[in-house]
């Protein structure tokens, strides 16, 4: 079964830290994506795209710099995208997402768990599952590299980067035969 992603119902947020002592926290947007599911609603295969141009910290001055070259370069690297390549159930609506992410061209592999809920109707008769989960990486690694020095140490902008992602799916229309 083929469930797609909600762009309306999916909210995608990162935290990274700032200055050492501080974290700045921020939202991307889905474009969209998809879950495909045995008939038992477990997930098999996942691949979802984000709008690199969408970053919002609520600065527009630091929007603007996350979009240049000197981090997503968004001009050259419109999307953000995770294809899914092993999912493990691990009981209870939860599982292991092991896949590869792409930002910036540089492909890297990332795992997270997923607790899921559903299905559920909702008011219009559509089928729909949901899904938390919360990761980490190293922006580096995907060459993510620009940063500046303190005067009392440490540096601008941190390595790691939080993200925390809910969304919903919704069952796809089955074609007419």
């Amino acid at each position: 079964m083929r469930w797609n992603l909600d762009p309306a119902h999916t909210s995608v947020e990162f935290s990274v830290r700032h200055m050492v002592i501080a974290t700045v926290k921020g939202t991307i947007n889905l474009k969209e994506g998809y879950v495909e599911t045995d008939e038992g609603g477990n997930p098999l295969k996942v691949e979802a795209r984000l709008d690199a141009k969408s970053i919002h910290t609520g600065v527009p001055d630091r929007d603007n710099h996350l979009r240049s070259p000197d981090f997503l370069d968004a001009e050259n690297h419109p999307e953000i995208v995770f294809k899914s390549e092993k999912i493990t159930p691990l009981g209870e609506g939860r599982y292991r997402v092991e896949g590869e992410v792409t930002i910036r061209g540089v492909t890297r592999p990332l795992a997270f768990e997923v607790e899921t809920q559903g299905p559920v109707k909702d008011p219009w008769g559509n089928e729909r599952l949901a899904a938390h989960f919360e990761g980490r990486l190293n922006r580096k690694d995907f060459g993510l590299t620009w940063n500046m020095a303190l005067e009392a140490g440490g540096l601008l902008v941190g390595d790691e980067v939080r993200f925390s992602v809910d969304t919903q799916v919704v069952k796809a229309a089955v074609p007419a035969s």
